[in-house]
């Protein structure tokens, strides 16, 4: 291991293009709470209907995003502590706490001002903490609810039935009347369909840039490096501006690969990574691993918003249908333990991984929930060196610096024995 070893620059083009392009996102939104902008329509990550809305031009609005942007830059906790002081328990989704407390704050995040939910539009798939989220935002903002029930997948092969399919585009016709209400405008099927057009493009840049990790060694950190395209992946889907920044990124990535140009110096080890970031301590994570050597070449958190890499494509002929199917099959949290567990599996064999790393978030029961019986799967029935690490995504006092450091060391010293036998 070199403790010293010299540190490349993770600026680049993509990166300062992503910087821009969400400082335009997040003027948007303070344009929107300044009443000179679009309404917005406050959704979630995982499978959600975003076309729709891009469809009437409105403003799209993630608490999640918010959330962990505050989270970056070390300004949760006291809107967390706001929250936990009129009654949220310690153990409540940090993301919801750092939401409301937010919103008791005046709604000012550090990089935008937050405008007000013209309609809350939930999209249920994983957690039923999304449900009461949005049902205390609706008590607080006065701001109407409309709720899209995803059937969980539940056939052997994991396909969403028939009827399933149906059931999610009638509740998508359903709300087609209130975003007409709510912006104005009439329901257009064309410009849907070009809305639709942009997020397949999208897709597709984004499946071939995720699948440029295979490679050796990788031209970015599946982890780290892909939650700052994640910014664009999730709040610019669906225009040509997102488009344009994905097409641009993987022409940079390529170039990296020709050039034979990874994240480190020297790629020692390939990891997989299950779990969201400690946004935080983000940079303090990468450096526990990177001074090993040791890069993330895929993750399962760089699927909640879609499962491109997998196959999937929107598909502007039968717009509404492929905007089901997204919520139904192609996101991760609407997936079961064995289907996750098949993903991970998937990475780990066609990515070439040495180790799986599972990072267990302490106020997140959607992906804490069974990660010890997927560590004593992956690491006894399997035998991939794997590791589980406990902390939190938003909140500080669950994150202690010297205590994840000794584990990770643990880990990847018990990784490098594990490779020497096994070169033998």
């Amino acid at each position: 291991m070199a403790e010293n070893a010299e540190k490349r620059n993770y600026r680049g083009r993509l990166h300062d293009l992503q910087k821009d392009l969400m400082n335009d996102y997040f003027d948007q939104m303070t344009r929107s709470a300044n009443g000179e902008g679009d309404p917005s329509v406050y959704l979630l990550i995982s499978g959600n209907p975003v076309e729709l809305l891009r469809a009437f031009d409105l403003l799209p609005i993630y608490p999640e995003i918010n959330a962990l942007q505050t989270a970056v830059k070390k300004k949760a906790l006291p809107f967390i502590q706001k929250a936990e002081e009129i009654g949220y328990s310690t153990d409540n989704c940090a993301y919801v706490k750092a939401d409301i407390g937010l919103y008791f704050s005046g709604n000012q995040a550090p990089m935008a001002k937050v405008p007000p939910p013209s309609l809350l539009l939930t999209n249920y798939v994983g957690c039923n903490v999304y449900l009461h989220w949005w049902e205390h935002l609706s008590e607080l903002t006065g701001a109407p609810i409309f709720d899209i029930d995803i059937p969980f997948l539940r056939t052997p092969d994991g396909e969403p039935r028939p009827e399933d399919i149906q059931y999610v585009m009638r509740q998508l016709g359903d709300l087609i009347p209130i975003l007409e209400r709510i912006s104005g405008k009439r329901y257009d099927p064309d410009r849907l369909r070009e809305v639709v057009e942009l997020s397949r493009e999208t897709g597709e840049y984004w499946a071939q840039i995720k699948l440029l990790t295979q490679l050796r060694p990788s031209p970015f950190d599946a982890y780290f490096d892909a939650v700052t395209m994640m910014g664009p992946l999730y709040a610019l889907r669906g225009t040509k501006e997102g488009r344009d920044y994905f097409r641009d990124a993987y022409l940079e990535l390529q170039q990296k690969v020709a050039q034979h140009e990874g994240p480190l110096p020297e790629e020692k080890y390939r990891l997989v990574i299950e779990g969201p970031p400690p946004w935080p301590y983000l940079r303090t994570f990468r450096e526990m691993f990177e001074r090993w050597g040791a890069v993330f070449v895929a993750s399962s958190y760089s699927t909640v918003g879609g499962l491109w890499e997998f196959g999937f494509r929107h598909d502007p002929a039968n717009p509404l249908e492929s905007v089901a199917m997204h919520m139904l099959k192609w996101n991760l949290t609407n997936r079961n333990f064995l289907q996750r567990y098949a993903q991970l599996k998937s990475y780990v064999d066609e990515w070439g991984a040495d180790g799986l790393v599972i990072h267990s978030v302490k106020s997140c029961r959607l992906f804490s929930a069974g990660q010890g019986d997927m560590r004593e799967y992956f690491a006894r029935q399997l035998g991939v060196p794997t590791l589980l690490v406990e902390s939190d995504l938003e909140d500080q006092r669950y994150f202690s610096p010297a205590q994840m450091r000794t584990r990770i060391d643990a880990f990847m010293e018990s990784l490098e024995h594990h490779k020497l036998v096994s070169h033998g």
